[in-house]
């Protein structure tokens, strides 16, 4: 039986198909503001609006919450509408999309024959920068998490394959799979931010606060001896329009200590990159998920409708109480 998670991918991705890119990303904002306006029954507007305080490093005032949690919906609605219609563009309308800077470090690290990593933050439309290098003669394999239902998590693997790349999923024979993609001098494409599953982490500072960040990008980096190198694309402000910046890869070869301390140290450098990469369009970055300790927490449509209905009812008695107070108080006669 075709689950609802998979019935709305599959509609969403046909009428992103049957749209041309103005509207498609139109329809994306539009669909991401509306439900950036809705009542936080899920804990994700008041998530949004944490990350969004973290990124900025200052807390921020209630129109700016407005503002700002209204934008990354858009943005997320966009990320949605325009890679749904990837397949569906030819060579030159991905290569028109894209504007890159910083493509000469990517290159060099290729041409050392250890594939590169490219490490990134959840941000703009990555999957557009991928299907970019692929279609432009570059092999990439992608790490994604895996997803439930499976049937879902089967979709978007057959989706993301349609678009070139080879997906691995996060989880066992994972390493082994991306050492092989790196050995055989691909491009491997890592989403850095967030520690996802049972991945091995390593405690880093990120905006000025502790979290866990998966140890994989620097790990394989120095196992494989592939340049590590920090990555983001960004929205323009016409639809179908981005910039794909390549960073200069990170220097772990000079890191002082045993293998685990050097790992660390990697890692918390790599942090510093995604923090400076997420300033420059903090909006942009679609980071949805709990992330630190102490982030608000999501909740079921359930549990918000029960505490809803609580609230109410508590309201409505406290009216009542007040009610036979006004009847019997002297000023009532």
């Amino acid at each position: 039986m075709l689950s609802k998670q998979l019935a709305v991918y599959q509609a969403a991705a046909a009428v992103a198909a049957a749209l041309s890119g103005d509207l498609a990303c139109s329809l994306g904002r539009a669909v991401g503001r509306a439900i950036a306006a809705l009542p936080d029954y899920d804990g994700r507007r008041a998530l949004v609006a944490s990350h969004m305080g973290r990124a900025m490093g200052r807390p921020l005032q209630e129109r700016e919450v407005r503002r700002m949690v209204g934008q990354v919906f858009a943005n997320y609605g966009r990320y949605w509408a325009e890679s749904l219609r990837l397949p569906t563009l030819s060579d030159a309308e991905v290569e028109a999309g894209i504007i890159t800077v910083g493509r000469e470090h990517l290159d060099a690290a290729l041409a050392a024959g250890r594939g590169a990593i490219i490490a990134a933050p959840h941000l703009g439309g990555w999957e557009w920068g991928a299907i970019y290098l692929v279609r432009g003669g570059v092999p990439v394999t992608a790490a994604v998490e895996p997803l439930e239902p499976p049937e879902v998590f089967e979709w978007f693997v057959q989706f993301r394959s349609r678009l070139g790349m080879k997906v691995v999923p996060v989880g066992q024979g994972a390493g082994a799979a991306m050492l092989s993609a790196l050995a055989s001098g691909e491009a491997l494409c890592l989403l850095c931010d967030r520690l996802v599953g049972q991945t091995s982490g390593v405690e880093v500072d990120l905006f000025g606060a502790k979290l866990m960040l998966p140890a994989g990008p620097v790990t394989l980096a120095l196992r494989s001896g592939a340049p590590l190198v920090p990555a983001a694309i960004y929205y323009g402000r016409e639809a179908e329009s981005h910039t794909l910046v390549f960073r200069p890869p990170l220097e772990l070869g000079s890191l002082p200590g045993k293998f685990r301390e050097r790992v660390r140290l990697g890692t918390q450098e790599l942090a510093r990159q995604l923090e400076d990469l997420v300033r420059h369009a903090p909006t942009q970055w679609h980071l949805v998920q709990p992330n630190w300790p102490d982030d608000p927490p999501l909740r079921n449509f359930r549990t918000w409708a029960g505490s809803a209905g609580a609230r109410r009812r508590q309201a409505r008695e406290v009216q009542a109480q007040e009610a036979k107070r006004a009847e019997v108080s002297p000023g009532s006669h």
